[in-house]
């Protein structure tokens, strides 16, 4: 998975973690046990009754154990969601 991981350096991506959280923000590195490091990063968190939260971060490190998924996040895309108006269950954390 490293090695797919190089051509998302500087590219916003969206992480999915174990526990089933949600960050956005730019990968700036990783290293052999997939720790991420995200630079002007914010956690979206989901609510059935109201829009979508944006806690901002900043610089985060998330632990390789506890990514799931790794993807980026077309920027063009993304800013023309209204995130006030989307509604979603939050996800459930994975079960091995």
């Amino acid at each position: 998975m490293a090695s797919g991981l190089e051509s998302y350096v500087n590219h916003t991506v969206s992480i999915v973690t174990t526990d089933g959280r949600n960050f956005v923000g730019t990968l700036k590195g990783f290293d052999q046990t997939i720790n991420l490091i995200l630079d002007d990063s914010h956690e979206r968190v989901y609510s059935t009754t109201q829009g979508v939260e944006q806690v901002v971060l900043g610089l985060h490190i998330i632990r390789g154990d506890n990514v799931a998924i790794v993807g980026e996040l077309d920027d063009a895309l993304d800013s023309r969601l209204d995130l006030n108006s989307i509604r979603a269950e939050p996800l459930s954390a994975v079960v091995h």
